[in-house]
């Protein structure tokens, strides 16, 4: 199933069946119990550790690209390179 708007990530610690523990694992569903149940498919007989709501990044530039500094252009940028 693709994402949608209404999917969210869910974050999980397990422990398998045969005693190992999985962390960071982020599974998407509709709700928690529909996380849980993708988890299940592919983890048979797990105990789940800790369970959490992941929160979406924000996609942002922490530093202005080279262009938005000194106003040049890509083409200005690759001659230079080029030469």
């Amino acid at each position: 199933m693709p994402p949608s708007s209404m999917t969210q990530k869910y974050g999980f610690r397990i422990r398998t069946q045969h005693g190992l523990t999985v962390e960071r694992l982020t599974i998407p569903g509709r709700d928690e119990a529909d996380a849980e149940r993708k988890l299940r498919q592919i983890y048979h007989h797990c105990e789940v550790l800790e369970r959490r709501v992941m929160q979406p990044a924000v996609m942002r530039s922490v530093f202005p690209r080279a262009s938005e500094k000194t106003g040049e252009t890509f083409e200005d940028i690759s001659s230079v390179i080029s030469r």
